[in-house]
């Protein structure tokens, strides 16, 4: 079991009871665990006090179960909307992304995101998103029958309406500085898991906002997305790689609580994937295998016909055969538009 470390001098405060949904931090920074409708339980929104109002970051999926959360919190803690004067999005996947566009809504708040990833939510649920079809087509060439690539386009259609409205927003990039709570936060690429994901340091206090780039217990998902190019579990690999050089006393990640072992969870994701990627090959040397094959092989009982886990499942594992093609670890043949990967022996 992956575990996590705290030490007292991170633990929240002694009024992290206060409310169900809270946990209350350093700095007056408040952890809202915004529920989502699947196995994660829930997402993190950060609220941070500014000298105006409050920097919310990452205000989660649009249900109407998060949105009464939402309205709980708010009046516990004597908020409104129109406390929020600025809205800050690590990545576009929908459970951080969704309820932007209602927050800003209600609050008139600029949102903030970088360009690649709002471009990705765009070609998601934009008016003339061709996301689905292009999916369909990518697992048709890798062995999906029919049944579970058209229950995979309908699933995603159901979350449209959990990101809209959508938001009007500004871009920020990499590189950039940006002043959270008072203080000075560097702006990294962590790519891999959501192109374009941003995570947010701050150097004296040695923390880190990571997104789903490390998070405790969790994997994060590292995907094949159609329509771009590239190597996205290398690309993720080499975010880890670069985030190692950072001291980080606490991280607060998009899912799970903050922690402090940040340099040996991204060891234990390092790790992870090292496993994966050899347990994959000794089964291609066993017999070659369609991506749907491997990923059945490897997920079996545990997608139980749930269309969300399976599109997880089967780009997580295309993503895992690319990066072992590049490597010349395995290739592939085709026959009737169908690949099949085999492992390359000596």
């Amino acid at each position: 079991m992956i575990f996590e470390n705290k030490d007292s001098s991170s633990m929240p405060s002694s009024n992290e009871q206060e409310f169900l949904q809270t946990v209350s931090w350093q700095e007056g920074w408040l952890q809202v665990k915004v529920p989502v409708p699947f196995s994660l339980k829930w997402v993190n929104s950060y609220l941070i006090p500014e000298e105006q109002g409050y920097t919310l970051i990452d205000p989660g999926l649009r249900t109407d179960e998060a949105i009464q959360v939402w309205d709980k919190v708010l009046q516990h803690h004597n908020l409104e909307w129109r406390n929020v004067t600025r809205i800050i999005l690590t990545h576009q996947h929908p459970d951080h992304y969704g309820l932007a566009g209602y927050v800003q809504e209600r609050s008139g708040a600029p949102v903030f995101i970088s360009r690649r990833a709002h471009d990705y939510a765009i070609r998601l649920w934009g008016e003339k998103s061709e996301f689905g079809e292009q999916l369909q087509a990518l697992y048709a060439k890798h062995g999906m029958p029919i049944q579970h690539r058209e229950a995979i386009a309908q699933n995603l259609e159901t979350f449209v309406e959990m990101v809209s409205p959508q938001p009007e927003v500004t871009y920020i990039e990499a590189g950039d500085q940006i002043i959270i709570g008072g203080m000075s936060w560097l702006l990294i690429d962590a790519p891999g898991h959501a192109n374009g994901q941003l995570c947010f340091y701050q150097k004296e206090r040695q923390w880190m906002v990571c997104g789903d780039q490390v998070m405790p217990h969790i994997t994060p998902n590292v995907s094949i997305v159609p329509g771009e190019d590239g190597d996205p579990l290398e690309a993720f690999l080499g975010s880890l790689k670069e985030l190692a050089h950072y001291e980080v006393e606490l991280a607060f990640p998009g899912h799970r609580d903050p922690f402090t072992d940040f340099h040996g969870r991204i060891l234990e994701l390092q790790q992870h994937h090292i496993r994966r990627l050899d347990k994959m090959v000794r089964m291609l040397e066993e017999e070659p295998r369609t991506a749907y094959g491997m990923c059945e092989a490897l997920f079996g009982n545990r997608l139980n016909g749930n269309a969300h886990q399976l599109r997880f499942a089967m780009s997580e594992t295309l993503a895992h055969l690319v990066y072992l093609e590049r490597q010349a670890r395995i290739s592939f043949t085709e026959k009737d538009g169908i690949y099949n990967y085999f492992a390359i022996t000596a």
